[in-house]
């Protein structure tokens, strides 16, 4: 008969901890890379484009990265002033960018060249952004309360919108509509502009004294619900309704910085001040999953393939998140990456696998054997853990030390003990050991021993030493503090186990009391 390897025996998670299937896609978000920049990191933007380079906003100039290696490919410094708001166009080729000085500028992203330079605007401009729909018009909101929409081949001005009358802050073209303009503006306001008009068709928000800036809008793809966010209040408002707001969600502690969708557009990220990324789904308005930061988080963007999660902070450091694609969800094959022609996607592990049979053509079929071949399979041996071969070879002694080592995880160490107990072993196990070696063995007790998983086996292996070695005691000053300590933690742990008796008590008179004063009286029968 086959050994049987020592089960681990795993508590069972609590019911208020396990975590949901949507937490557990979120989680998958890790390995965090942090790269320190020189200044706040006011601005990420992923090209929809493959292989999605993303491009970040800090100081006087805009660093274009490759997302699976972090590194640097572009960095964009023909700036007078602060950048902002660097916006890559959807083929990834064309990048605009605003400034300080109120300059707008497009840059060619190979080359670096400027190839368009519109100064209409007179003080700093922090949007700038690419027209979904029309990728040859250009979106600039400025400080100096308008907003334009330019054209590149002619670079002239096309509309001028300046219903505003405060700092314009953040502002979109329709995903749906290439003539409508969603904006929002330190006024308190948003508004929809139509550049067919050049007029406001909707105004949404109050611009009453105390009113909160708007920080942030965003639209849905379908173009019908704008979102806001202005002091720590997320809106969605109805265009179709004449700019209703339908909801107001308050989740954060701070003000609302970024606002992100996911590819599907099916969750809301949310970055904060309050050093929080929160994940709304869209249909139902609830928070399914929170990210903590090290600081307040400025910019947030999640890559069109959703494997990266890029958020800027004040700090000046950028955050990238990153997700494990399994080989089922697809990636960049070489195909892709052929057409790309760029280095950084072959370094996913493409480029180790050609020349090695292992990349093949797309109308290659594969191999196929004889029909009458046999194929022999060969089984391997589970390879056994250190303490399960001491155990197998009835080394009790040994086999306890194994897993009294501190890379060990206390449920294993427990979990042999109790298949020593099982074997009347235990006392084997333990006998003979000098302070050298009995010293590992108290200081497990005395951790673990108000640890309600190990509690009662704690005690009962305390028992069982004390009944081996009380011959012994006195004789080293280390065992003699192990002991001591040993016993008053278990001192310690029965006076709060009995304070907790005496409010469990407390608490069932008072939910009693409260109980009876909530059923009405009887009347009697006269």
């Amino acid at each position: 008969m086959d050994y049987q390897a020592v089960v681990v025996q795993r508590p069972p998670r609590p019911q208020g901890t396990r975590r949901s299937p949507e937490s557990r896609y979120w989680r998958q978000f890790k390995r965090p890379v942090f790269i320190k920049e020189y200044a706040p990191v006011t601005a990420v933007h992923f090209a929809p484009a493959k292989p999605h380079r993303y491009a970040v906003t800090a100081a006087t100039r805009v660093q274009i990265y490759a997302p699976r290696t972090q590194k640097v490919v572009k960095t964009i410094s023909r700036f007078k002033d602060v950048a902002r708001s660097a916006h890559l166009r959807h083929d990834g080729k064309l990048l605009v960018a605003g400034d300080d000085t109120g300059l707008v500028q497009v840059f060619d992203v190979n080359s670096r060249a400027i190839l368009r330079t519109f100064d209409a605007h007179k003080q700093p401009v922090h949007v700038t952004k690419f027209s979904p729909l029309s990728p040859t018009h250009v979106l600039s909101c400025s400080d100096d309360t308008t907003v334009k929409l330019w054209d590149i081949p002619s670079q002239s001005e096309i509309v001028t919108f300046d219903a505003h009358s405060d700092y314009v802050r953040s502002g979109q073209v329709s995903p749906s509509n290439p003539h409508l303009v969603l904006t929002g503006s330190y006024d308190a306001t948003m508004r929809l502009f139509d550049s067919r008009t050049g007029q406001c068709e909707l105004l949404m928000g109050s611009a009453s004294p105390g009113a909160s800036p708007v920080e942030q809008v965003l639209m849905l793809p379908s173009g019908t619900v704008a979102l806001s966010a202005a002091g720590p209040i997320l809106r969605m408002w109805d265009l179709n309704a004449g700019g209703r707001c339908i909801r107001a969600l308050s989740n954060h502690q701070k003000t609302i910085t970024s606002l992100a969708f996911d590819p599907n557009v099916a969750r809301l990220l949310t970055g904060s001040l309050d050093q929080m990324v929160k994940v709304y789904d869209i249909a139902t308005y609830k928070v399914v999953h929170t990210m903590r930061y090290p600081a307040p988080v400025l910019s947030l963007a999640i890559s069109p393939d959703s494997t990266h999660i890029a958020a800027g902070m004040s700090d000046g450091t950028l955050s990238v998140r990153q997700r494990q694609q399994k080989a089922s969800q697809g990636g960049l094959d070489l195909a892709d990456a052929l057409t790309t022609g760029t280095y950084e996607t072959f370094l996913g592990g493409a480029l180790s696998s050609v020349g090695q049979g292992r990349v093949k053509a797309k109308n290659q079929s594969t191999f196929q054997g004889d029909v009458d071949e046999l194929r022999v399979e060969s089984r391997r041996a589970p390879r056994l853990r250190d303490y399960d071969r001491l155990l197998k070879s009835f080394k009790y002694s040994a086999a306890l030390d194994a897993v009294l080592r501190k890379n060990v995880p206390p449920i294993t160490t427990f979990s042999l003990i109790q298949e020593l107990i099982h074997r009347d072993g235990l006392r084997s196990a333990l006998s003979g050991r000098d302070d050298v070696l009995l010293e590992p063995v108290l200081r497990l007790l005395v951790k673990h021993v108000t640890d309600p998983r190990f509690g009662e086996m704690v005690c009962d292996i305390a028992v069982l030493l004390i009944d081996m070695y009380i011959p012994v005691l006195g004789q080293s000053p280390l065992i003699d503090l192990l002991f001591l300590r040993l016993r008053k933690k278990v001192l310690t742990e029965i006076r709060f186990q009995k304070e907790l008796m005496k409010t469990k008590g407390t608490l069932e008179m008072v939910f009693s009391s409260a109980t009876l004063a909530a059923v009405p009286a009887v009347p009697q029968n006269e």
